[in-house]
C-alpha cells in the first residue's frame, strides 16, 4: 500500500540545513491502523503530510500503490488529495457559516453535490451520532461533535488512505477515547487505511502498527545515512 523508501526531508534555516527526516524507510500495509510516535521535532507531521502529497522530500520515494508522489505533477497531486486522502486536523477545521452536513460535503461542493453524495454525508453524520444535528452550525456544536464532523467529511470520499494528526488534541479523555473508538469501527468496516500522529500511546493496541520516529529516523535504525548535503547526518552546512 505505502512505500516510504530512503525519505530525507532538509529545511532551510537562516544559513543552516536542518534535516527533519533522514534517509527514512517504512512500509504500512493495506487496511492498517497505524500510529507515528516520537517526541516533537521527531518528523512525525512532516511525515505525515508527504503521504497526503500536502509536502514534498528532499530526496527519497512515496509510494501509494505503486504510484510514486514525488513523480506526480502538481494538478496530479492535487486530484491524489481531493479524490484518494482524508484528512483529520487537530482544530477541526470546519467552515463556521457552513451545517455539520454541509462541512461533510465540502470535497464535493467545488464540482456540485449529488443526491448520492448527500445520503452519505447523512449517513456517516448519523453512524458518527450526530444523525440530530445536520443542520447546527460548527458554533453550535462541542469540541468532541465537530470532530466527528471532521471524521465524516474524511471519510464521505470513501478515500483511499485517511490521515490524522493529533485528532484528540484539543479534547479531554473521555471525548478523546469516543473519538477513537468511532475511528476503529468505521476504519474496520471498510478497506481504509488509517494513519494518525500522536504523543498519546493510550490509544494504541497491540495489533496497530506503530512507527516511532526518533531524530528523524524509525527507532532501531541506528545506522548514519549519508546526507544529501555532502556532510555527516546531523550536521548543518553551517557548521
Amino acid at each position: 500500500m505505502i512505500d516510504v523508501v530512503d525519505v530525507w526531508k532538509s529545511y532551510k534555516s537562516g544559513t543552516r540545513t536542518v534535516d527533519a527526516l533522514r534517509g527514512l524507510t517504512c512500509h504500512i500495509e493495506k487496511g492498517r491502523f497505524a500510529f507515528i510516535v516520537g517526541p516533537s521535532g521527531s518528523g512525525k507531521s512532516t511525515l505525515l503530510y508527504m503521504l497526503g502529497a500536502v509536502d514534498r522530500p528532499t530526496r527519497g520515494e512515496i509510494l501509494v500503490e505503486g504510484r510514486n508522489l514525488i513523480a506526480m505533477s502538481e494538478a496530479e497531486q492535487n486530484d491524489y488529495r481531493r479524490e484518494k486522502v482524508g484528512f483529520i486536523f487537530q482544530s477541526f477545521n470546519l467552515i463556521s457559516n457552513l451545517s455539520a452536513v454541509d462541512n461533510v460535503l465540502i470535497p464535493f461542493l467545488p464540482r456540485g453535490v449529488t443526491a448520492e453524495q448527500r445520503a452519505r454525508a447523512v449517513d456517516l453524520l448519523t453512524r458518527v451520532g450526530l444523525g440530530d444535528r445536520l443542520d447546527h452550525h460548527p458554533y453550535q456544536l462541542s469540541g468532541g461533535e465537530q470532530q466527528r464532523v471532521a471524521i465524516a467529511r474524511a471519510l464521505v470520499k470513501q478515500p483511499l488512505l485517511v490521515l490524522a494528526d493529533e485528532p484528540t488534541g484539543e479534547l479531554d479523555s473521555k471525548t478523546g477515547d469516543e473519538i477513537y473508538r468511532i475511528l476503529r469501527a468505521l476504519q474496520e468496516s471498510s478497506d481504509t487505511t488509517l494513519v494518525v500522529v500522536t504523543h498519546d500511546r493510550r490509544f494504541i493496541t497491540p495489533r496497530d502498527l506503530v512507527l516511532e520516529i526518533q531524530d528523524g529516523l524509525l527507532a532501531g535504525d541506528d545506522a548514519e545515512p549519508a546526507s544529501p548535503h555532502g556532510l555527516p547526518s546531523g550536521v548543518s552546512a553551517a557548521e
